[in-house]
């Protein structure tokens, strides 16, 4: 399909990020928390999973797209008039993940962390790459990536490398 992220296991292939998240938590020893089996607490990651594709996914990309990848790859300036619609359309998600889905709870999908909040936060990270930083203006969001940051330990850096990478080479040629 020619698509990242791509997973072979022994064969068997799978090409979505939510698909590949499920299986290995459902094919191997992990702890319970990243896809809980209690059908109710299970539901509700495949509930944010399911919205995650309409939502989190394209808004955080489209910013990340119009600020970084266009202009890096045409030489063009940034379309502003097309990236503050998109902020704005990302800024209506991030209304929803704070009154849907955090409330009065540390993660997604309640007291622990799970693949919802992988998901989440890799999308929600894209703009960092353009030196934005979406979650500035966004205390409950700050709090909930700390706590993603404090339950990932070194791994968050090192997922998001890249990204901080393209950002430290946009600010040296300013």
């Amino acid at each position: 399909m020619q698509k990242v992220p791509v997973m072979d296991d022994n064969g068997f292939v799978l090409t979505e990020s939510d698909a590949i998240l499920k299986y290995l938590a459902n094919n191997y020893d992990i702890p319970e928390h990243w896809y809980p089996r209690h059908p109710e607490r299970r539901a509700k990651v495949d509930e944010y999973t399911a919205w995650h594709h309409t939502n989190t996914r394209p808004h955080a990309a489209k910013v990340f797209i119009l600020e970084v990848l266009i202009p890096t790859q045409t030489g063009s300036q940034v379309d502003e008039a097309r990236l503050n619609r998109a902020l704005s359309q990302l800024n209506d998600t991030l209304d929803k993940l704070e009154s849907m889905f955090l409330r009065r709870q540390p993660f997604l999908c309640g007291d622990d962390i799970t693949l919802a909040d992988l998901l989440a936060i890799c999308e929600l990270m894209q703009p960092i790459g353009g030196g934005r930083d979406i979650l500035e203006q966004r205390p409950q969001l700050q709090h909930w990536r700390s706590r993603i940051q404090s339950a990932l330990g070194e791994s968050f850096d090192q997922a998001h490398a890249v990204l901080y990478s393209v950002r430290d080479r946009r600010k040296a040629k300013l």
